[in-house]
């Protein structure tokens, strides 16, 4: 019965209900929802695009998904006094891209084990291809199933919604994967894996064709930023171009121009419904549901829910009193946050996102980014935020670095400088290379902790080149995949097609 409870109150915050009444509590459980006696009335699309939003939950707030994924992997961190001993040294061999040995001590039964991060989860897919399938499964109703209570526009919505969720399924499978199955319909056979770049190609061509069928915002407040955007369909899309230009071997020019044309319409036509708020403003941002969220996983420890302990990057550069720890559990290689934040130079980031530690090396050093705190004193909990997936300014700084590659340099120097205006930061006047690596790490400064340094690293190869991380990973391991995640074994089930990962073979 908890269980239920809990399955309840996971899919109303998925969709931001948790505030809005009771209606929520009313929900079928997702795989009774396919037949005849569904697809009925509105409620039961919204109800079962819910349980999408809810399995994406699933899949990354449940485990050490986020921080592991996209902030601590070749990452320069170091632990602290508050992480000796063995049992926390995956923070060591996610800095090596060492894989394999966090795999070889996540039973219960080894001793010092990593047990508790769920480090598995992350080479299971199994909840992203549930979020495909279910996706695919809206998809065809919509096109197949007279449903006289929607109109055309809000067929066309809804469409563009399982569009959006699908191909953010697919996206962070790639970036974790690499090739993988590819599944548009309700068919349900083995499929070998798909090369990843017709998986991102036909992705981005989906999104082309949906994503002004979403709103820009909303009028109600709970789902903004938490159910889908047109925002997000962009940001999603110019992620997708700037991985296949980074990696693939198509024209970069027409991806390139792509994204500068995407994040040019976003900053331009949005009608206000995106703003960046000032820096003062950094507890509600990351709180969440504001003008700068395109797309976030919400939390709301007043309904009683919050996620796993491991999930959220604010667990690793917290302490007292904003955790029961005495120390964070890693600080930063004092080179790197000095190249990251110069301590001569002005940057408001530096006066609201730390503290006067963050160059500390002792373990006192902080990020506040994320610091809502609402708990019990003594309560060891992570703050009441909402994961972040896409915020402004990472769209902002994608068609910077595009037009930066386009050659543009005067149009990228205005646009990364609205980024550096609101932090009230020295403009940006470089040109050539130079301007590009200036972007390259005004992304990192911007967007530190929300799980995009080790696939920005990746997607432009410096994580190859000791200058942007501390410890590159080797040309040769970098071509034979070890970039990528190991498959869990249960992905060969009933699929004599299926090849897992080599590299981590």
């Amino acid at each position: 019965m908890r269980k239920k409870f809990l399955y309840l109150f996971i899919l109303g915050a998925s969709l931001g209900l948790g505030s809005c009444g009771k209606d929520f509590l009313n929900i079928t459980q997702i795989d009774k929802l396919t037949g005849n006696n569904y697809w009925t009335r509105q409620a039961d699309v919204d109800q079962y695009m819910g349980g999408i939003y809810s399995t994406f939950r699933e899949a990354t707030m449940t485990n050490i998904f986020f921080p592991a994924s996209g902030d601590l992997r070749c990452a320069p961190t170091n632990r602290t006094s508050a992480t000796s001993g063995a049992g926390r040294d995956y923070i060591s061999l996610l800095r090596q891209n060492d894989l394999n040995a966090i795999m070889s001590r996540t039973s219960e039964d080894v001793s010092n084990n990593f047990a508790y991060f769920r480090f598995p989860r992350i080479t299971q897919w199994n909840n992203f291809y549930k979020m495909v399938q279910n996706a695919n499964i809206v998809i065809y109703q919509l096109e197949n199933k007279d449903m006289p209570f929607l109109s055309e526009d809000m067929k066309k919505s809804y469409k563009a919604e399982a569009v959006f969720l699908r191909s953010l399924a697919y996206f962070f499978m790639v970036r974790l994967y690499g090739d993988v199955p590819y599944y548009t319909d309700v068919n349900t056979n083995p499929l070998p894996r798909t090369n990843m770049f017709t998986v991102l190609k036909n992705l981005s061509a989906d999104l082309d064709a949906t994503y002004k069928d979403l709103p820009w915002t909303y009028d109600d407040p709970s789902v903004v930023a938490v159910k889908a955007m047109r925002g997000a369909a962009m940001t999603l899309n110019m992620h997708i171009n700037m991985w296949v230009a980074g990696l693939g071997t198509d024209d970069k020019t027409v991806l390139y121009q792509k994204v500068a044309d995407l994040g040019k319409e976003l900053m331009e036509e949005n009608g206000g419904a995106y703003a960046l708020l000032d820096l003062s403003r950094t507890k509600e941002i990351f709180k969440g549901r504001t003008k700068e969220g395109l797309f976030e996983i919400v939390q709301n420890f007043n309904y009683g829910e919050s996620f796993h302990l491991s999930a959220s990057y604010s667990d690793y550069v917290l302490h007292a009193p904003n955790k029961v720890t005495t120390k964070s559990y890693i600080y930063y290689d004092p080179k790197f946050m000095e190249k990251m934040y110069p301590p001569t130079e002005d940057d408001q980031r530096k006066v609201y996102w730390f503290d006067k530690d963050i160059y500390s090396t002792n373990g006192d050093f902080q990020c506040l980014k994320f610091s809502n705190v609402f708990m019990e004193e003594g309560e060891d909990n992570n703050p009441d935020d909402n994961q972040m997936v896409f915020r402004y300014p990472d769209p902002i700084l994608l068609r910077a670095e595009a037009l930066a590659e386009l050659g543009k340099d005067e149009e990228a120097r205005t646009v990364v400088n609205v980024i550096r205006t609101r932090a009230k930061a020295a403009p940006i006047r470089d040109s050539g290379d130079d301007l590009k690596d200036a972007i390259w790490w005004e992304r990192v400064r911007e967007l530190l902790g929300e799980a995009n340094f080790f696939y920005d690293l990746v997607r432009t190869k410096k994580v190859i080149n000791s200058e942007y991380t501390s410890a590159p990973m080797s040309v040769a391991a970098f071509n034979s995949g070890g970039w990528t995640w190991p498959i869990d074994k249960s992905a060969r089930t009933n699929n004599p097609y299926m090849q897992l990962n080599n590299y981590w073979n």
